[in-house]
């Protein structure tokens, strides 16, 4: 897969088809000033096995700010501007190390070596079946119990022509939490100064191995409250339905007539209750219109209190959309903001849960000579 220059020019251009709702918005400048581009790195703790870990601050020219740590390539901290140029911090997370440490469901990690669910924790592959940890009922989830967002990566913080960047690399040995092959694993997260989170995955391995990375935000664009009043488009006619477990049942549905359809823009609460289970709500998978034979316009977000717009880009097949719906207070998170059931949303950027239990699924195998290589952007604006 070639390389992808992104722009919001370009954007408009492209999606001049899309309904103008999901079209680029402008960018908000904080305070009217353009500043200087800056990276600073102080330490932020200690991992579980001894191994320090560095957090990182990223700023662009108009002000916005992301910090990132090295423990699960983890983005910590988002302040985007808001229609009048306020900056204010746009997802959940902690102020410490130990709360990720201890409680994170995933805020803002990179998620591997499989992001999202695999059934019964097992799959085979070339005639042999591997067993992996079912840390989410009967199933796998985000990699296993000491997945991708659970290791300390290295990081190599650069001034881009896109905006400050930080590249953080993992290597996952053959047989790391049940999975066959040796990963080597670059993922680079660049803050750019069009106000976009442009996050670039890339792997090699020696053996065939499942492979599907995504990143976990969870996004409140107000800053705070819920998110049952965003309104959220998605360039997605279809979704895989699942079962009681979360596990796609192997069909590729219809979103029309259903309260999955947000082909039109619709708040996130409008038809939330008619989703039943336990603890109800959305949890996924849409399949993108593109098919991931394209970069293109996945979804936007748009908050009307304070007009931020989210809008994701990527040449994924598919989109998880999770309302945050196993938030249940116990979480006190930064600032001790309490993070109570649909405090936040997710669009994980993906290919389909459970792809090496479905053929019908766009195959998610990496086999050795074969270069993984994915790009998915977050562009911030204001309405």
């Amino acid at each position: 897969m070639r390389s992808l220059v992104y722009s919001v020019a370009a954007a408009a251009v492209v999606f001049a088809a899309v309904p103008a709702f999901a079209r680029p918005p402008r960018i908000a400048v904080h305070g009217g000033v353009i500043s200087r581009e800056s990276i600073q790195r102080s330490p932020f703790g200690k991992a579980p096995d001894g191994a320090g870990v560095d957090l990182f601050t990223l700023t662009n020219r108009h002000g916005m700010v992301m910090k990132m740590m090295t423990y699960g390539a983890t983005i910590t901290e988002i302040k985007a501007p808001d229609r009048s140029g306020k900056m204010g911090d746009v997802i959940l997370g902690f102020d410490t190390l130990p709360e990720y440490v201890k409680n994170s469901p995933y805020f803002g990690a990179t998620i591997g070596r499989y992001g999202n669910r695999i059934a019964g924790g097992k799959f085979t592959l070339n005639g042999k079946t591997y067993h992996l940890a079912k840390n989410n009922g009967p199933n796998s989830l985000h990699g296993g119990k000491k997945g991708f967002d659970k290791v300390v990566w290295k990081a190599t913080p650069r001034m881009s022509s896109a905006g400050p960047s930080i590249r953080f690399y993992y290597l996952s040995r053959n047989g790391e939490e049940g999975f066959p092959g040796t990963l080597r694993t670059t993922v680079i997260y660049t803050l750019t100064n069009d106000n976009a989170v442009r996050i670039e995955y890339s792997a090699t391995t020696d053996r065939a191995t499942p492979f599907n990375l995504t990143n976990h935000s969870y996004f409140n664009l107000a800053g705070k409250g819920l998110i049952l009043d965003h309104v959220l488009w998605l360039a997605a006619h279809h979704y895989t339905p699942v079962d009681a477990t979360l596990i796609p049942t192997g069909v590729i549905a219809p979103v029309k007539g259903t309260p999955f359809d947000f082909t039109t823009p619709t708040k996130i609460g409008a038809r939330i209750d008619e989703l039943k289970g336990n603890p109800g709500g959305y949890d996924h998978n849409f399949v993108l219109d593109s098919h991931g034979r394209r970069f293109s316009l996945a979804a936007t977000a748009f908050d009307p209190s304070t007009g931020r717009v989210l809008s994701v880009y990527t040449d994924q097949p598919g989109v998880q959309f999770y309302s945050g719906n196993f938030l249940d207070g116990s979480f006190a998170g930064r600032g001790g903001q309490v993070y109570h059931k649909h405090s936040a949303f997710c669009l994980e950027t993906q290919h389909f849960p459970d792809s090496p239990n479905h053929p019908n699924f766009p195959s998610t195998i990496l086999r050795p000579g074969q270069r993984y290589h994915t790009i998915t952007v977050y562009h911030f604006g204001v309405r």
